[in-house]
């Protein structure tokens, strides 16, 4: 049997809506007794998605994995069960390891007008079949990197949207005091600079963070990063880890609650025709 139930039952819908169906159609969860592992590339091949729940994030009693399962979703689908979900419902995956086809949502919704939410009034059960997928984790080697830049994460996303209007590449620039982002395209041109942050007194969820060993300038796809930033819900903060000629890596660790992981992105630069 597997379990895994999250009483903030938002949090699933969180999740699979950062896994991103835009980026993957199609998933597998692979849960083990320690928790839950997401990992998969877009069609083309330049990004990859990787997501981490750790069993102790999950309630006590309320994560359960006899035996290692894979779960293969279609991303889409799976976001429109959860949607179905009310916004205080707890709501548990099911499965059944031993040859079961589908996955079972439950979602428990309490008492409207209740102040004991332990009270339970209402429990709907959806079925959704499972794919069969072919898919094997890559392993990810550490990395050294020249810049790490820990920043808003919705600062991130309205700097990646707002750039999006004028072109589809973005240049990213870290010195030690500051990164910049600008594009060029048919309109003109833009360009955002966040300085590194000198006031002791700016609360920590609104810093710019700049660990530098040298500077970089790299070239990245807007519209995936702009995908990426649909991750804020999860985290007030965004990690960004930059080095040449290797991929960007954006990371939102799961703040509401604790202990229950990360989803980190993976994005391959640009080359210009000099570089390829």
């Amino acid at each position: 049997m597997f379990e895994a139930k999250l009483e903030n039952g938002s949090m699933w819908r969180k999740i699979v809506e950062a896994v991103n169906k835009d980026i993957i159609e199609n998933a597998i969860f692979d849960c083990s007794s320690n928790g839950i592992k997401l990992q998969g590339m877009d069609s083309s091949h330049i990004c990859l998605v990787h997501l981490e729940l750790h069993k102790e994030g999950f309630a006590d009693n309320s994560y359960r994995c006899d035996r290692n399962i894979a779960l293969g979703v279609k991303v889409e689908n799976l976001l429109k069960l959860l949607k179905c979900a009310g916004a205080n419902d707890a709501i548990t995956f099911r499965a059944d390891e031993n040859g079961g086809d589908t996955l079972m949502l439950i979602f428990e919704s309490p008492s409207p007008n209740d102040d004991d939410k332990s009270v339970i009034t209402k429990i709907s059960k959806y079925e959704m079949k499972l794919i069969d997928l072919d898919q094997e984790h890559l392993g990810i080697p550490d990395q050294d990197y020249s810049c790490t830049v820990k920043m808003p994460s919705g600062e991130f996303g309205r700097i990646c949207r707002d750039l999006s209007q004028i072109g589809d590449t973005v240049i990213v620039t870290c010195a030690k005091d500051g990164i910049t982002f600008s594009c060029s395209g048919d309109l003109g041109t833009g360009q955002v600079t966040l300085q590194q942050t000198a006031n002791m007194d700016v609360k920590e969820k609104d810093a710019v963070e700049i660990v530098m060993k040298e500077a970089v300038n790299l070239n990245f796809s807007l519209r995936f990063l702009t995908m990426f930033s649909k991750a804020a819900p999860l985290s007030s903060r965004v990690k960004l880890n930059l080095a040449p000629a290797i991929p960007l890596v954006a990371e939102y660790e799961i703040e509401d609650i604790e202990h229950l992981g990360k989803i980190r992105y993976y994005l391959a630069p640009k080359l210009d025709d000099e570089e390829s």
